[in-house]
């Protein structure tokens, strides 16, 4: 099958970038439903409780750089789980004013919760797949994310020369 010319594309629908993100908002949406309904969570809370439970003990600035949110956004995420006692703060160890975030007793029953949940969900996207487009799709995403990191890096050193 060959690839459609990127020249060709009538809309932005047939742009495969946007293609991509619709899938992850859909990825997301369905996601971030389960999640609420089942743990009361957010879909950005989820995320802090996933890299807590694998990863403690972690800073605010850890946090956000890992789960893509801004330090903003987790800061704000990060009190609501402290305020509920799924998450606890403590000084860090090389730094007191730096805190390190880890799951308090409750965090850690509601994460693995969600962790099956997460597995579940995963479990039924693989099974999806036709046998051996999973190691196509896992060398796509590899592709296509070294790739937006090029394009990313390019961006970073200012606006082209048109032409």
């Amino acid at each position: 099958m060959s690839s459609p010319d990127p020249a060709a594309a009538a809309t932005i629908r047939d742009l495969l970038s946007y293609r991509i993100h619709r899938l992850a908002n859909a990825l997301s949406r369905g996601a971030a439903l389960r999640y609420r309904q089942e743990f009361g969570v957010s879909l950005m809370e989820w995320r802090i409780l996933a890299l807590l439970g694998g990863f403690a003990p972690l800073t605010l600035r850890d946090l956000a750089r890992e789960s893509g949110l801004d330090k903003a956004q987790a800061s704000r995420a990060v009190k609501a789980l402290v305020a509920r006692g799924l998450v606890e703060r403590e000084s860090g160890p090389s730094d007191g004013r730096e805190v390190a975030l880890r799951l308090s007793a409750e965090g850690q029953r509601v994460q693995d919760g969600l962790m099956r949940a997460a597995r579940e969900r995963e479990a039924a996207f693989r099974a999806a797949l036709p046998p051996g487009s999973l190691a196509m799709l896992e060398e796509a995403i590899r592709l296509l994310t070294a790739e937006a990191r090029r394009q990313a890096a390019l961006a970073a050193q200012g606006p082209r020369e048109p032409g």
